[in-house]
């Protein structure tokens, strides 16, 4: 191999999605492979905290950091934006119960009081 290149081994030494670890004088280098048997090279410190890479779980063309789940692209090496599915709903404990209040308020309702061994919807009889 040329000095711009470096033999890491045989496609095989890479499981499918996953990694493995190539030292050089520059520092570690994560060598992946994806299900279709694409294979990308990063450094193996995550951008957010400096995570190792290679231990992360591959997924398509990404790698998700296994310190604090920051999902990296194999092709860029760059932090895909975070998504969230929904905003959080307030939730609430006191007197031994745990309730939510589904869609998120700006200033949530007062804890309700509740009667300790009583649900609200259950009449008592449906408890047997």
């Amino acid at each position: 191999m040329t000095a711009e290149w470096l033999d890491i081994g045989t496609l095989d030494d890479i499981p499918r999605q996953g990694a493995r670890t190539v030292a050089t004088p520059q520092g570690d280098i994560a060598v992946f492979r994806t299900l279709g048997d694409e294979v990308f090279a990063l450094d193996d410190r995550c951008p957010h905290k400096g995570g190792p890479l290679s231990q992360g779980i591959v997924h398509g063309n990404a790698v998700t950091c296994p310190l604090h789940n920051w999902v990296i692209d194999l092709a860029s090496g760059e932090a895909r934006p975070r998504s969230r599915l929904r905003q959080a709903d307030p939730a609430q404990a006191g007197g031994g119960q745990a309730v939510a209040r589904a869609g998120a308020v700006a200033c949530p309702p007062p804890f309700p009081t509740v009667v300790p061994g009583l649900v609200p919807g259950i009449h008592v009889g449906q408890l047997a």
